[in-house]
């Protein structure tokens, strides 16, 4: 079969590997629709932990193969696929949070992932059910897209947003976008998105033309005029960006709420930051990474139910025969969501 494997630091080839061969209590997956995530371009960037390995960990498809003592799945049957798995054991995996297992491993980095035709879901995940059934009604390409849209949904939790709340996502990339939309579904009476970045701000107010899209210039001044001198209720860093979380702690309200979703690369992880806007201010800062089992299960069932429409944030597909110039594209900021379409 051909895959898309990264080999090193900047070095990702489309290559023909034999079919995984599976074992007693593994599920082997047609891939359909396998997207590019930020942690994908990192990987390119940086190396992974695992190499040679195919990447892709935001995947669906149609199981083509049980192996032995799988119980309560089908061949045919098209599924979602949650990346990250425990050791099954431990305290966190006990509790359900499997996300937060010490030994955490993930399909598409510390083994095979999606961006090939087949994919092999190892038994531990299985067993944990990271093999989810598609409800009817939803495509492959949304089905994929509850993995970041899991990620989303775990912060958004965290933020208790009340109805009529002024929201600031800083960062218009796909990330960025869901979280507006979320918000904005939930009840939001103000969704302000701001970046840089001109073309993804208007794809964004495409999107939802009641979204104020802010750019670089005058932001501070802006959302203080949009909210009245408040600031904003929930403020989400949708960037991985020191500025990013430096502007978020200047635009609060009182009894904010921070939610510092983009971590920040290696050797930036230090920022400076007017800890008295916390203190005087009562903002409640805090982060998310990744999602549980129950929160994807949740996601795959909200978007399913049609209430929030993500579908046109997948702004180009791709054969895998063309996975290097599909890199190159997202590393470039091109459109919002990529990734590839197989058979």
């Amino acid at each position: 079969m051909k895959a898309a494997r990264l080999g090193g630091k900047d070095d990702l080839r489309v290559v023909s590997v034999p079919d995984p061969a599976l074992g007693p209590g593994e599920i082997l997956v047609r891939v359909r629709t396998a997207l590019i995530c930020g942690t994908d371009l990192r990987m390119l960037k940086n190396g992974a932990q695992v190499m040679p390995v195919t990447l892709g960990h935001e995947l669906s498809g149609v199981i083509e193969e049980l192996g032995p003592a799988v119980r309560g799945y089908e061949r045919g049957m098209a599924v979602a696929v949650a990346p990250n798995y425990g050791c099954g054991v431990c305290d966190e995996c006990v509790a359900g949070r499997t996300h937060h297992c010490p030994d955490l491993e993930a399909i598409g980095i510390h083994v095979d992932g999606g961006f090939a035709e087949l994919v092999r879901v190892p038994a531990a995940a299985v067993a944990q059910g990271n093999v989810c059934q598609i409800p009817p009604g939803l495509s492959f390409g949304e089905a994929a897209l509850t993995e970041p849209f899991a990620c989303v949904y775990a912060s958004f939790e965290r933020a208790r947003l009340a109805p009529g709340d002024a929201v600031l996502v800083i960062g218009a990339g796909p990330i960025g976008l869901l979280h507006a939309k979320l918000y904005r579904m939930a009840g939001a009476g103000l969704v302000m998105i701001h970046d840089l970045n001109e073309v993804r701000l208007a794809a964004c107010a495409r999107e939802d033309p009641s979204f104020v899209t802010l750019g670089p210039d005058r932001v501070k001044e802006r959302v203080l005029e949009l909210t009245g001198g408040r600031g904003a209720d929930v403020i989400v860093t949708a960037a991985s960006s020191a500025a990013a979380q430096q502007l978020a702690f200047a635009l609060p309200a009182l009894d904010a709420r921070i939610i510092l979703f983009g971590g920040l690369p290696a050797g930036h992880e230090v920022v400076p930051l007017d800890t008295n806007v916390i203190h005087y201010k009562q903002i409640t800062v805090t982060g998310t990474t990744r999602q549980s089992l129950a929160q994807y299960r949740r996601c795959l069932r909200l978007l399913a139910s049609g209430r929030i429409s993500v579908g046109s944030v997948i702004t180009a597909t791709y054969p895998i025969d063309r996975a290097p110039e599909a890199f190159a594209a997202a590393s470039r900021g091109e459109g919002l969501k990529s990734g590839f379409e197989l058979s």
